[in-house]
Parts: C-alpha cells; sequence; structure tokens
C-alpha cells in the first residue's frame, strides 16, 4: 500500500530521497513495482547505492528549489512609445529558452485618463512584473485591464501578475475551451520543465474576467475617459481565440500573432482563409502603425500587410494545385519556385512547416467538397 502511494506522488522529487533513505528495502519494492511497467528500465540498487543516490538527489532537489520562484529583479524591461500614450516591449528573436528568460513575446500597453490598458501579459510572472514595475515607472495610475490576445503560453502566462494587481481580464470566449482542455495542462508542465525557474510550480492558468462572444459584433468598444479603445475579433486566423486591439485615436493597432513584421508568419494551427481576411480588416484600420505578437513594430503596415497577403495566397495556390493533382506534399514543395520569399526573414525556419499546414487545408477542402 505503502509503495502505491508512493506512485501517486512520484512526481513530487523531493520525496525521492527521503525515501531512499528512511526506507532502502520499500524503494527497491517501488522500484520492483515499476519495473513491471517498463521491462528492463529499472535496476535493483544496494543499500549503499541507494544512499548515495538519495544525497545526491536531495542536494539536487534543494538546489532546484533554491532557484525558485524567479525574481523580476532580476529583469528590466524597457517599453518602446510608438504614440503619445502607446509603448510596446520587444522580445527576443527565436524560442523560449532560459537563455532569453522567456522573453520572445511582444506586449504592449496604453495610457488613458483613467488606468493602463495592457495587451499581453507575457511568457513568465518575472517578465509580467518586470512589466508591471516598467509601466509603474511612467505613472501612478493602476493597470485596470489586460486584453488577451491569444492563449498560447507565451502571451499569457504573466496574467496572474495582473490580475493579483486588481486588473479586469478580458479575452474571447473561445480561450475558456483551451484554458479547461488537458492540453493547456501539458502545455504548462513543459514549460515549467524548460523554463524553470521562470516557469514554476507557482505558475497558474488565469482566466478571463469577461469573456467576449462578439455575438452583437466584431467589435467591443471600451472607453476608458477620453480614450476608446476597440477589442477586435480576430476569427480563427492563428488560434481560435485572436483578439486584436485598437486605438482609433492614436493611430496604433496591437494585432497579436496574425500580423507579421518584415518576416513570414507562423501559420501551423490557424486557418490560412480566415488569416487573408484579417489581413484585408487590419489594412482597413488604416493604422500608423501596427504591433505584432512578434519582433518589431510596423510603421509601414501597408507593406507588411501586402507582403503576408501575397504569401499565404502563394502557399494557397500552390498547395491547392498539388492537392487537386494528388501529388505527395515532399514532391509538391520540392517543385515549388520560393525564389520569391526564400529571402525573407524566417522562411528556413516556417516555410517547409506553413506549406505543410496548408497542403492539409487543401486537402480537407477537397475531401468536403466530394459528394
Amino acid at each position: 500500500m505503502i509503495y502505491e502511494l508512493f506512485l501517486i506522488f512520484e512526481n513530487t522529487r523531493i520525496l525521492y530521497p527521503l525515501w531512499y533513505i528512511a526506507s532502502p528495502a520499500m524503494m527497491n519494492k517501488y522500484i520492483i513495482k515499476r519495473r513491471s511497467h517498463y521491462p528492463g528500465k529499472c535496476a535493483l540498487l544496494s543499500p549503499v547505492a541507494l544512499g548515495l543516490t538519495a544525497i545526491a538527489l536531495l542536494i539536487g532537489s534543494v538546489g532546484a528549489r533554491a532557484l525558485a520562484p524567479a525574481s523580476a529583479s532580476s529583469i528590466h524591461l524597457d517599453p518602446i512609445q510608438v504614440s503619445a500614450r502607446s509603448w510596446y516591449f520587444q522580445g527576443a528573436s527565436g524560442i523560449a529558452s532560459t537563455a532569453n528568460k522567456g522573453f520572445m513575446s511582444n506586449s504592449g500597453f496604453v495610457l488613458t485618463d483613467t488606468g493602463v490598458v495592457v495587451y499581453d501579459a507575457l511568457a513568465t510572472p518575472a517578465l509580467a512584473q518586470a512589466m508591471l514595475d516598467a509601466i509603474h515607472r511612467l505613472t501612478e495610475l493602476p493597470v485596470t485591464h489586460v486584453i488577451v490576445s491569444h492563449y498560447h503560453a507565451d502571451h499569457v502566462y504573466g496574467l496572474q501578475v495582473f490580475k493579483d494587481a486588481g486588473a479586469t481580464i478580458i479575452a474571447k470566449r473561445s480561450g475558456s475551451t483551451y484554458i479547461e482542455s488537458e492540453h493547456a495542462q501539458q502545455r504548462l508542465q513543459q514549460r515549467r520543465e524548460a523554463l524553470a525557474p521562470w516557469v514554476d510550480d507557482n505558475t497558474r492558468l488565469i482566466g478571463a474576467d469577461i469573456w467576449l462572444d462578439f455575438k452583437a459584433g466584431p467589435r467591443h468598444r471600451l472607453q476608458l475617459g477620453d480614450t476608446a479603445l476597440d477589442i477586435i475579433d480576430g476569427g480563427f486566423s492563428h488560434s481560435a481565440d485572436d483578439v486584436l486591439l485598437s486605438i482609433p485615436s492614436e493611430s496604433v493597432v496591437f494585432a497579436g500573432d496574425i500580423f507579421s513584421s518584415g518576416r513570414l508568419p507562423f501559420l501551423v494551427d490557424g486557418n490560412s482563409e480566415v488569416w487573408l481576411q484579417s489581413m484585408a480588416d487590419i489594412a482597413k484600420l488604416e493604422a500608423a502603425v501596427v504591433v505584432p505578437g512578434h519582433g518589431r513594430a510596423s510603421t509601414e503596415p501597408a507593406e507588411d500587410i501586402e507582403l503576408n497577403t501575397r504569401y499565404i495566397r502563394f502557399l494557397r495556390e500552390q498547395m491547392a494545385v498539388a492537392a487537386e493533382e494528388l501529388q505527395s506534399f515532399n514532391d509538391a514543395y520540392a517543385a515549388i519556385d520560393w525564389t520569391e520569399f526564400r529571402d525573407v526573414p524566417l522562411f528556413d525556419a516556417a516555410n517547409r512547416r506553413n506549406a505543410y499546414h496548408v497542403f492539409l487545408e487543401m486537402q480537407q477542402a477537397l475531401f468536403e467538397q466530394e459528394p
């Protein structure tokens, strides 16, 4: 019975060394139990080996916990101003890592007469706290609202900092499905392992206080003092819960991962047809500045919209032909002339994955057309 309880708590790593010390015999019984599930992968240990392993694990467990929780004092963020009342924080290029402390996505904020509205909360609580500290260096006004662009890890793991500070979280209702999913918990656990100590056992998923369903239309107006902010439904472009934030008086749009500036977008998990419509919708806003979810803000949004649109259309046209002719993806990809986009940043990182995603979309579309 005791080792069954140990099976339940086996992920609580600090128990391992204590168990080794307290009962070597019971630990070997546990190993026998695990070996029945994983043949050939568990070996019995001698009392001496158990004791030495116990000391090593205890030191490692305590040492690992000495790193957490990660402190925002080691992170300093400087906002980049894009209009009289709007700023953003630009993350590093590349994937989230301990080297960049998870700072590889953007967030932004707008200063109104009555408070600060934040767009996205970054990828860790420490980053969010550093962002909050940076905001407080500019104003004594509180953060009243946080708008979530979409519930992906690099944009929402800092929400708890703003929630604890009293902010109201606003997101698209589709995000609630993600919050409740097993995938969300698996992703959080993966980040706890990959980004420790910046994401740890104290990091938690935060749902919205206000879930928008946009039944009354694609825009939700948030009026704070003299500043009007439009929360805009992004459809299912990059994700099911895409949301943009437009500040007409500032001619600024925060577009999340729907929009890419000076590079190719990542289409995986999105819907390329809806994405094209989102590009057209952003163009209609005629903003002077569009802030993407990653990379630099665009001060020439029309050019970036044109690049995004041209690229997605090219993928759809090429992959539609491949699907109709029943080509394999590998053959189709090898036959396409990619010269037009080969020199665009992130081509090597994104293009093949994007092409395969659109290829599957085109196959699905053909399947649905069949009687």
